[in-house]
């Protein structure tokens, strides 16, 4: 029986080698490649921190200045920063335009609401899609602005866009969004004087229409449907 067992290509008594679980292959993947989420999928990671960013475009603008300075291309450099803070600020247009596109879908997926949790999820998503659009355009005007920065402080003049204007939306403080809030409102409530609310009323007949009693009448069927009626 022994010699049979040894004439075999393998051994059968040998002990059970480990078993290795999936997980630590997926782990070392990870830590090889990084984590790349899919479009479709929200991503967790952080953005960049305003000091790193600082730092980084500080040291790419020392890099090009220390290269053309002194050299035939020394008159280039201003154009070559304007071209590099202009580089994220086409790209805060076109997050701004992936904005609009996403405040579009979330109106229509409110409206679209029938109780049903595949609508609930989907607007969710948006609403997180949302949220991720703003924070990334936030961050890439704070690259901007330092850009801007650096460019008034290595040429002496004030970068600025070809076309549009530059919009800080990290400048909206909640003191200043408070005090627009209560301009609008008392622009709102001054108009209100001169425009009451309510359904507004016209009466309109010719130089023979006299008739007080059907005028009267006809007003105050109007006014039984319409209580909070303006006339005119």
């Amino acid at each position: 029986m022994n010699d049979a067992f040894a004439s075999l290509p393998f051994d059968t008594r040998a002990p059970d080698r480990d078993v290795q679980s999936p997980s630590p292959h997926l782990l070392d993947e990870l830590a090889l490649h990084g984590y790349r989420p899919l479009d479709d999928e929200p991503d967790p990671r952080p953005l960049p921190s305003s000091d790193a960013a600082s730092l980084a475009l500080e040291a790419a603008v020392e890099a090009l200045s220390g290269l053309f300075l002194e050299t035939r291309l020394e008159a280039d450099l201003p154009d070559l920063l304007w071209s590099f803070a202009n580089l994220f600020h086409r790209t805060v247009d076109r997050i701004d335009r992936e904005l609009d596109d996403n405040e579009t879908a979330q109106r229509r997926a409110q409206a679209e609401q029938d109780g049903s949790e595949i609508r609930s999820v989907e607007l969710e998503r948006l609403i997180a899609l949302g949220l991720t659009l703003t924070e990334r355009r936030n961050a890439f005007e704070f690259f901007r602005d330092h850009l801007a920065e650096l460019y008034a402080t290595e040429t002496g003049s004030v970068w600025r866009p070809r076309s549009g204007s530059k919009v800080n939306h990290r400048a909206l403080t909640a003191a200043l969004i408070d005090s627009r809030d209560f301009l609008n409102a008392k622009k709102l409530a001054e108009t209100q004087v001169l425009l009451p609310p309510g359904p507004r009323i016209a009466f309109a007949g010719g130089v023979d229409c006299n008739d007080h009693q059907r005028i009267w009448d006809a007003l105050d069927k109007v006014h039984a449907k319409h209580p909070d009626m303006v006339l005119l």
